[in-house]
């Protein structure tokens, strides 16, 4: 299941790539660099998601495994 910081992270880069472009296509150095941060952002945002739903997983994986000692006992 993918959370909500991974899509607006992915969000938030295809943002960037377009600001980005925007930048570059009109030689505008601020929408160049700040397509760039809001790629930056977003590819943060995005592992931060990852990393979130893993915890998420492994705590899932843990409460499983706890509950299969409890019946084994």
């Amino acid at each position: 299941m993918t959370n909500k910081d991974v899509v607006e992270g992915k969000l938030k880069q295809a943002e960037g790539r377009v600001e980005d472009a925007y930048g570059d296509l009109t030689h505008n150095h601020g929408h160049d660099i700040n397509g760039k941060a809001k790629q930056a952002e977003g590819a943060a945002q995005e592992g931060l998601g990852h990393v979130k739903q893993a915890i998420a997983d492994a705590v899932k994986r843990n409460e499983a495994n706890e509950e299969l000692e409890t019946a084994k006992l």
